[in-house]
C-alpha cells in the first residue's frame, strides 16, 4: 500500500526550498492556491496563529523550520546567539495552545542544539534535524494508514460509508494525511464507498479542505452540516468515524477540532466504530487527562461574520476551537507505534514504551 499511496499522492502543503520556507496558504483553498515564503521565526510564528498553515502535525513541522530560520538570522548577527534564540522559541511556542506537536517539535530542536558538537554548523544541524522531522512525519503517516485500513478490513471488510471532521489530510500534515491517510489507503484498498465530510465551523476545513482533496483524487465525497452528522449516523449506513488529534492525554483522552466530542458521543448511540489517528508526537504524557489539555478560544468574529459580513449583533461569543473526547468513547487510537484498542492510562503508556513500526 506504501507505493500506492506515493504514487496517488498529489497535495503537499510545506516544502523547504533553497533556505525558505514555502507554505500553502491554506485560508485561500480551494478557490485559489497561493503559495506564501518565510524567511524567519517571527513570519512564521504568525502564519500558524493565522491559520494559514493548520493542522497539528503541519503545525509542528512548520515551527521546526521556523527555528532554523532563528538560528541561521541568530548565529549571522553574531554576539550570543543562543541567548537571541530564546526569542523566537518563545514567540513560536506561543502561536497555537494546544496542539502539543508544536512543542514537541520545539523540543526536538532545542535538544538537537543542546547536542552540538565542538566546531559543527548550529545551522547545517538544525536543517537535518528539521529534514528529518518533516520526512519522519510523511513515513509515520504511511505507516498509520496500513494500520488503519487494517483496522477497517478487519472489523467490517466490505464497502464502507465513513464520516470525517475537520482536515487531517496531506495539507494538515508532512504529507498524506493522519485519518484522511487512512481514508485513502481505504479507498485504494477497495473498502470504500463513500466519504461524508462535515463542512467543520467556523473556519471550514471540511468543506473547504478535505472536500477539496478527497475531491481531486476521485474519492466520493458527500459535504454535510456538522448538526446533520447523527442524522447520517442513522440513515446512511455509516460504519466508522475517523478523526484526527491535536493532543492526547496520558489516559487516551483526545482533544481535536470542537465537534469531535459530540461525533463520539452519537457514534456510540448509534453502533459507530470510532477511530483516532495520530503520530506518537500528539501524545502528551505530561497530561493526566483531557481536562489538564488547554483548549484555544479564537476571536468571536469567527462566528459573527462571514466573509466580512456581520450576520449577528448584540450576542456574547463563545468560541472554542477544540473539545475533548473522553477516552472511553473511542474504540482505536492508530499511531505509528501501533494500535491502541479502548484507550486508558496503561495501554497509553505501553504504547509509548515501543518503537515506530517503520
Amino acid at each position: 500500500m506504501r507505493e500506492r499511496l506515493l504514487a496517488a499522492e498529489k497535495v503537499q502543503a510545506i516544502e523547504w526550498r533553497e533556505g525558505v520556507l514555502h507554505l500553502l496558504d491554506q485560508r485561500l483553498l480551494p478557490l485559489q492556491e497561493i503559495w506564501q515564503s518565510y524567511d524567519s521565526a517571527a513570519a512564521v510564528a504568525e502564519a500558524i496563529r493565522t491559520m494559514v498553515v493548520r493542522g497539528a502535525p503541519a503545525i509542528g513541522i512548520s515551527a521546526a523550520y521556523g527555528v532554523l530560520l532563528g538560528v541561521r538570522a541568530r548565529v549571522a548577527a553574531g554576539g550570543d546567539w543562543r541567548a537571541a534564540l530564546e526569542a523566537d522559541f518563545q514567540v513560536l511556542a506561543e502561536s497555537r495552545p494546544t496542539a502539543v506537536n508544536l512543542f514537541w517539535a520545539l523540543n526536538r530542536m532545542r535538544e538537537r542544539l543542546d547536542r552540538l558538537k565542538d566546531g559543527e554548523s548550529p545551522v547545517q544541524a538544525l536543517e537535518s534535524e528539521a529534514l528529518g522531522i518533516h520526512e519522519s512525519d510523511r513515513e509515520a503517516n504511511l505507516t498509520m494508514a496500513q494500520l488503519g485500513v487494517e483496522l477497517i478490513r478487519k472489523h467490517q471488510g466490505n464497502l464502507q460509508n465513513l464520516l470525517t471532521h475537520c482536515n487531517t489530510g496531506a495539507l494538515a500534515t508532512g504529507g498524506f494525511g493522519t485519518a484522511l491517510g487512512v481514508i485513502r489507503g481505504a479507498y485504494l484498498e477497495g473498502l470504500v464507498e463513500r466519504v461524508y465530510a462535515d463542512e467543520t465551523r467556523p473556519w471550514l476545513q471540511g468543506s473547504r479542505l478535505t472536500a477539496w482533496e478527497l475531491a481531486n483524487e476521485g474519492i466520493p465525497v458527500s459535504l454535510n452540516a456538522d448538526s446533520a452528522a447523527a442524522h447520517l449516523m442513522k440513515t446512511k449506513g455509516i460504519t466508522w468515524v475517523i478523526v484526527g488529534a491535536d493532543r492526547i492525554a496520558a489516559n487516551g483522552d483526545v482533544a481535536n477540532k470542537i465537534g469531535t466530542y459530540q461525533l463520539a458521543v452519537s457514534a456510540m448511540h448509534h453502533g459507530v466504530r470510532f477511530m483516532v489517528v495520530a503520530p506518537s508526537s500528539t501524545i502528551d504524557m505530561a497530561l493526566e487527562s483531557g481536562d489538564d489539555i488547554p483548549i484555544e478560544e479564537r476571536d468571536g468574529r469567527e462566528l459573527l461574520e462571514v466573509n466580512g459580513q456581520r450576520v449577528a449583533v448584540g450576542v456574547e461569543v463563545i468560541n472554542p476551537v477544540f473539545d475533548v473526547t473522553p477516552a472511553d468513547l473511542i474504540d482505536f487510537i492508530v499511531t505509528e507505534k501501533g494500535v491502541v484498542e479502548r484507550p486508558d492510562a496503561a495501554k497509553m503508556a505501553q504504547l509509548m514504551c515501543r518503537k515506530r513500526l517503520h
